[in-house]
């Protein structure tokens, strides 16, 4: 039982449960009854997504200060309530069962899924 931290889109691995898509949009042109045969989610969690600015802010960061920068105002947008209760719900769930957390970007260092994946491990989440 763990959570795999995944690219929406990309062929599901034997094992890895549920999708979870942690993004603030719906894949485009995808109807929503394709989602889950299309390997992008089964369930679709925005509360743990950047905001729509904070997401633009992180895509244009050109260098590790960039980045920094948006990691610390990530961590402070997942310190709410509702992004909090989640977080902990998962990492409970991960000694329990298999799912999967992901979202689309290509690379995982400059995704919000890695700083996921952190929050998770502090947390006590099984990960993969």
């Amino acid at each position: 039982m763990t959570i795999h931290i995944v690219r929406l889109g990309t062929p599901r691995s034997a094992g890895e449960g549920p999708r979870l898509g942690t993004v603030r949009r719906p894949p485009r042109g995808v109807p929503k009854a394709e989602f889950a045969k299309r390997d992008f989610y089964d369930t679709w969690l925005p509360n743990l997504a950047p905001s729509a600015e904070l997401m633009a802010q992180g895509q244009a960061a050109k260098d590790d200060k960039d980045w920094a920068a948006f990691k610390r105002k990530f961590h402070a947008e997942m310190k709410l309530p509702d992004a909090s209760h989640l977080l902990d719900l998962l990492a409970t769930l991960s000694h329990h069962t298999a799912l999967s957390v992901g979202c689309y970007c290509e690379d995982e260092n400059r995704c919000h899924r890695s700083v996921l994946r952190e929050l998770l491990a502090a947390r006590g989440a099984a990960i993969d």
